[in-house]
């Protein structure tokens, strides 16, 4: 899983976010290490709709313009628990 990947499906943990949103959640996730800009945002979230690890939750109007929320399936909290497990083992030791 990228990076970006991963940052996107912690950043969708706490519940549905639209694309700004993501975008701010990432970046401090990752202490600025991730910076999305929105069209590279929108590449990962069609990716991660794709793989049924996140689905559109609703759309709402906002000043004008229409904002899409994102949040994660069942499978988005395994995939995302199963990686952050990988991340957090010792380097050069497999986990488990």
């Amino acid at each position: 899983m990228t990076g970006q990947a991963f940052f996107v499906l912690t950043a969708l943990a706490d519940g549905p976010r639209h694309g700004y949103g993501i975008v701010r959640e990432v970046a401090e996730l990752s202490q600025e290490r991730v910076q999305l800009k929105i069209g590279s945002l929108y590449g990962v979230l069609d990716r991660l709709c794709a793989d049924g690890l996140i689905e559109p939750d609703r759309e709402e109007a906002h000043d004008g313009r229409l904002r899409r929320y994102f949040r994660l399936t069942r499978n988005g909290r395994r995939a995302l628990a199963e990686e952050a497990e990988l991340r957090a083992a010792p380097r050069g030791r497999w986990p488990g």
